[in-house]
């Protein structure tokens, strides 16, 4: 077991890396004028207010959903579990733009069909933006619960004489109750990061409050902020790692079989999501690429995001390497590990912050791609470091020690035996870093170089310049990449039901 020693002073110095944002933040707050202002409540109250309605509303749609997908039986099952979590993939800043444009007066509804429409903005239109885009988190932890459960209690409560609708509350929804709240804790980890739908609702939430306390150079008052939106999310963090299910030996799976009817009432239901979150702002873009046509769209904004969001990846990979081999070896390794998770837990426009004082404190890496690459890395690292180390568990530690009885050096056992095998994993991650690097809005909008356009900052831009047409290309783009990122997710919940199924027939 002490092949991976040589690993742990690297994970170490990685972890000590992920807490440098936190540490500057401190640091730089220290310079604030006063902690709590009235301004600062309101904030406060906003941020609050949207993510309890969001986890709320999210749980409201969710949990039907788990239940419709996971019991109920209709033709392409498959397909409606991927339409149904395909907003999950996408970035919400995309459906807040699109649904932000359609409604209103002189909305793209309005402009096309003559119907007028109200406004989508402020508290209401953020939370309805947030629940379309986050209800998947619940829908797919509740769903993986009730799929891990034995149903003959709910054919026991029928056979003596209880409703199917009182057995699913009362027999089923008790039991899967942990799954539920962890889909609860990432909305609300999600609504609380977000710094897109806020600010393009025009919302005063914590995110958008520290973009223009950035943008009016109020960098001690950006850090404060920072560290009391740091606050809440570790609060939720603490949460969510308290929240752990007892996984059941799967059983008799529950199958229902709805009338026409019954069916139908089902599909209406869920018509307005799909349309709203999915098919709402592919017709957007589309009109908009018919009207518009490139406008003024260069092809250096893909490949821009292409070259950085490549150079994440494969240095998230490299650093995750001697952080998922050291927590397979022990308890230190783990905590390395927990520490380098932070990063995943700091909003994008927090991380922006603390890396722009960085920069402004050693002047060759202010405003460099090297320090946004920085960035992606530190958040989303984790991506990677849990990809390689659920391949490293499965190792057999076997083929290790008979390399090295053979005679290999610690360095050729890993790069011939070792590294081959975990190979799997090092991709499926390096492309969850890509993926999410790719859609990243906050850090890139403040660490980017000067004249450095992705596809979400150039759609920042012309949301901002208010030319919405020339959104086209580059929000097709960004939701080409989100369907990537879908087929990478349920493939391995695909993998999650095999694997189940076959210790089912075991």
């Amino acid at each position: 077991m002490r092949r991976w020693a040589r690993s742990e002073p690297f994970a170490l110095i990685i972890a000590l890396l992920a807490l440098v944002p936190v540490g500057v933040l401190i640091a730089l707050a220290s310079g604030a004028p006063e902690l709590f202002d009235s301004h600062n409540l309101t904030v406060l109250s906003n941020t609050l207010l949207l993510m309890v309605m969001t986890v709320l509303g999210a749980t409201l749609i969710g949990v039907p959903l788990a239940l419709f997908t996971a019991y109920v039986q209709l033709p392409f099952a498959r397909l409606w579990l991927i339409v149904l979590a395909a907003p999950l993939a996408m970035p919400s800043y995309i459906g807040a733009f699109t649904l932000y444009a359609a409604f209103g007066p002189g909305g793209e509804i309005e402009t096309l069909l003559g119907i007028p429409t109200p406004s989508v903005n402020g508290l209401t239109g953020a939370t309805l933006v947030m629940i379309l885009y986050t209800y998947p988190f619940v829908l797919l932890t509740t769903r993986a619960s009730l799929l891990s459960l034995d149903t003959s209690l709910v054919n026991a409560a029928r056979t003596l004489g209880m409703s199917l609708t009182m057995s699913l509350w009362r027999v089923v929804l008790p039991r899967v109750v942990t799954g539920i709240a962890a889909g609860g804790l990432l909305a609300a980890l999600y609504t609380l990061s977000d710094f897109g739908t806020p600010a393009i609702m025009r919302l005063d939430t914590f995110t958008r409050v520290i973009y223009v306390e950035y943008n009016a150079f109020g960098l001690s008052q950006a850090a404060m902020l920072s560290l009391q939106l740091l606050a809440i999310v570790g609060l939720v963090l603490f949460l969510e790692s308290r929240v752990s299910g007892t996984r059941e030996r799967p059983g008799r799976r529950l199958t229902l079989w709805p009338s026409r009817w019954q069916a139908g009432a089902m599909l209406a239901a869920i018509a307005p999501i799909t349309i709203l979150a999915i098919v709402l702002p592919l017709v957007i873009f589309t009109v908009w690429l018919v009207r518009e046509g490139a406008g003024g769209f260069e092809l250096r904004y893909a490949w821009n995001s292409i070259y950085a969001s490549l150079l994440a990846a494969v240095v998230a990979v490299v650093l995750a390497l001697p952080v998922a081999h050291a927590a397979v070896k022990g308890r230190a390794g783990r905590l390395m590990e927990r520490v380098t998770y932070l990063g995943f837990g700091v909003p994008g426009i927090v991380m922006g912050t603390a890396l722009v004082y960085i920069g402004l404190q050693l002047p060759f890496l202010y405003q460099t791609l090297g320090l946004l690459v920085m960035a992606y890395v530190l958040r989303f690292l984790p991506l990677a470091v849990s990809s390689v180390r659920s391949t490293a568990q499965g190792l057999d530690t076997s083929l290790v020690q008979a390399a090295r009885l053979l005679g290999a050096s610690p360095r050729e056992a890993f790069m011939r035996i070792t590294m081959p095998l975990t190979l799997r994993g090092m991709v499926a991650g390096a492309a969850l870093v890509f993926l999410e690097a790719m859609r990243e809005l906050p850090a890139t909008l403040l660490l980017g170089p000067t004249g450095f356009e992705t596809l979400a900052t150039y759609l920042w831009r012309v949301y901002e310049a208010g030319y919405f047409g020339r959104a086209a290309i580059p929000g097709l783009l960004l939701v080409l990449m989100s369907g990537l990122g879908l087929a990478l997710m349920l493939s391995g919940e695909r993998r999650g039901e095999f694997d189940a199924s076959e210790d089912q027939h075991r």
